[in-house]
């Protein structure tokens, strides 16, 4: 394929973005729980913290400075400059903003076994892979404006309980997405010039999708189907919290 119709093929991705996996579109819908909401959130912090380890194993693997020092924004972004800044510190005050302890989303302890094996998995691949073919991983983010404008569209109407200073992740990446999405789209459409290699990209990139989407099943089966882990045998939250195995 040509560059126009190799990221034609990859924007076309987007029919299997997870802003189509029925509890996001419960979510922005309004017709979510305090408890889905709240589900959410905390399981999806288990991705935000794992970002940049996820990037750091991108540069670790990659001999181009020059990319190296484009990457690291994205670190930066996340981790922030400082104590008390960044998207993970942004991710905090969300849950704060729908009745979530900080505490409780830093000990992970609501991370369910499934988000937690999809995050991993991503992480792992990151670290396995080429550099280029983890970073080309990361275009999902073409689809990401379109989901965080959403929840700001939608959320304020119909969750007035949470706390609007809760958004400033939303709208923080809006602007960084975008960015991320040029950078990730140079490297894609200039390393992968045979049509085996852009097939190889495509289900990359769909891998990534299924990440997003299998979290959300696992949610689902946890917060609408009532089905937590171990639900036959236990109430209790007996999976494991966190400890490297």
């Amino acid at each position: 394929m040509n560059a126009d119709a190799f990221e034609q093929a990859l924007r076309a991705k987007g029919a299997y973005y997870h802003i189509h996996h029925p509890y996001h579109v419960a979510m922005y819908s309004g017709t979510a729980s305090r408890e889905q909401i709240q589900g959410w959130v905390a399981n999806r912090f288990y991705y935000q913290i794992k970002i940049p380890l996820k990037d750091a194993a991108i540069m670790a693997n990659c001999n181009d400075p020059a990319t190296r020092r484009e990457w690291i924004q994205r670190i930066i972004d996340h981790d922030g400059e400082r104590q008390g800044e960044g998207g993970i510190e942004a991710w905090l005050r969300l849950g704060e903003a729908v009745g979530l302890d900080r505490e409780v989303l830093l000990s992970q302890e609501k991370v369910l076994p499934g988000v937690r094996f999809a995050v991993d998995a991503y992480v792992n691949f990151a670290r396995r892979a080429s550099w280029q073919e983890a970073a080309s991983s990361s275009l999902t983010e073409l689809f990401a404006p379109q989901i965080h404008q959403s929840r700001l569209d939608s959320w304020p109407a119909h969750y007035p309980w949470i706390d609007s200073r809760g958004y400033e992740y939303f709208r923080k990446r809006m602007s960084e997405a975008r960015r991320d999405v040029e950078h990730g789209l140079r490297i894609t459409l200039s390393h992968y010039q045979t049509y085996d290699a852009q097939q190889r990209m495509l289900n990359i990139l769909q891998f990534k999708l299924d990440i997003l989407w299998s979290m959300l099943d696992a949610m689902s089966m946890a917060y609408e189907l009532d089905r937590a882990p171990y639900h036959t045998v236990t109430a209790q939250a007996v999976w494991h919290r966190g400890v490297d195995l």
